[in-house]
């Protein structure tokens, strides 16, 4: 199965200076109350068709893949986005695993042009919102979380940024890591019951989830960071490439320790990372890859015939990889 994606857009929240730089961040984007996750969605599927030309009404298929909890539950915010976009005849799918989703979402495109030969346009959507009603920007995760979004057009055979191959690993004994006890079925909001729920500081969770044994946490940081290197290599193998041919890795905005260990996993300088528009922007949460790719393609520091690795992690835990030739 062969795509590629033609013109990027992208809608970010208004950007505020860090006073004094935290874990390698110096600016971050916090969107006004009274927008939602849809919102910025919307506005950077728009600019994407735009760029490229494409009437909504000739979009076959849309994926949204979004890391924080959209305007309401019990709804579907793909479905939503895709109406106000005016896609009314695309196939619409929403992906919800977490910052990991924008690498995802392109083996979902894959995925249907492979069984759906008639389908020959897709809109790749990636957007965050934090949800700063259980969310703190600063102490939930190891990033400075950011509001934004990213999109782009995908076109079957389209030879430029070509889709290779997309790779996953998976390790369903952390899925308990990142959940928040009150708002599921198990135990639903109930008002007047006190305090606000709130997702934990990391550092709570993590001394939570692996009761106090900081041995047992430093394994994990451990175990994370093979995870990237394997899931990278194995799809260099697949896309039948040299890890070492691979010119840029487009990892999701975590901080500057995070882009250390990653560079040295993978051998590579820090250079050939998105450690600057990371440090820049702050974390998109499933948007970071695809954003950066609309940065680098539009600024033209990308030469054809490039090899550039999208790679994430998120909670579940799932390590991704999505190789594209530009």
């Amino acid at each position: 199965m062969s795509f590629g994606l033609t013109m990027f857009g992208h809608a970010t929240a208004a950007s505020a200076t860090i006073d004094g730089p935290a874990r390698g961040y110096r600016s971050y984007h916090c969107a006004a109350p009274e927008v939602g996750i849809t919102d910025l969605a919307v506005a950077a599927g728009e600019d994407a068709m735009k760029n490229a030309q494409v009437d909504p009404g000739d979009v076959d298929f849309l994926v949204l893949a979004i890391a924080d909890l959209p305007e309401y539950l019990y709804w579907d915010a793909a479905a939503s986005v895709q109406a106000r976009l005016c896609a009314h005849r695309a196939e619409t799918m929403l992906v919800s695993q977490g910052c990991g989703g924008g690498v995802l979402a392109f083996d979902v495109v894959a995925g249907k042009f492979a069984t759906h030969p008639d389908y020959g346009t897709a809109l790749l959507i990636a957007a965050n919102r934090v949800c700063e009603q259980y969310w703190d920007r600063w102490e939930s995760t190891t990033s400075v979380n950011s509001d934004g979004a990213a999109a782009a057009v995908a076109v079957r055979g389209h030879g430029s940024c070509r889709w290779l191959v997309t790779e996953a690993i998976s390790d369903g004994r952390y899925a308990d890591f990142l959940r928040m006890e009150t708002g599921g079925a198990r135990q639903p909001f109930r008002s007047g019951e006190g305090a606000d729920p709130r997702v934990p500081r990391l550092i709570d969770r993590i001394d939570s989830f692996f009761a106090g044994d900081a041995r047992a946490a430093l394994g994990f940081a451990s175990l994370s960071s093979r995870r990237n290197g394997e899931v990278f290599r194995k799809a260099c193998a697949r896309a039948g490439i040299s890890p070492s041919s691979v010119a840029r890795v487009l990892y999701l905005h975590d901080n500057a320790n995070a882009f250390a260990d990653l560079a040295d996993e993978l051998g590579i300088p820090l250079s050939r990372t998105n450690r600057e528009l990371a440090a820049e922007h702050g974390h998109f949460g499933s948007a970071d890859q695809l954003f950066d790719l609309g940065r680098l393609v539009d600024d033209g520091e990308l030469c054809h015939g490039d090899v550039v690795a999208l790679m994430s992690q998120s909670s579940g835990m799932h390590w991704t990889c999505t190789l594209l030739e530009i």
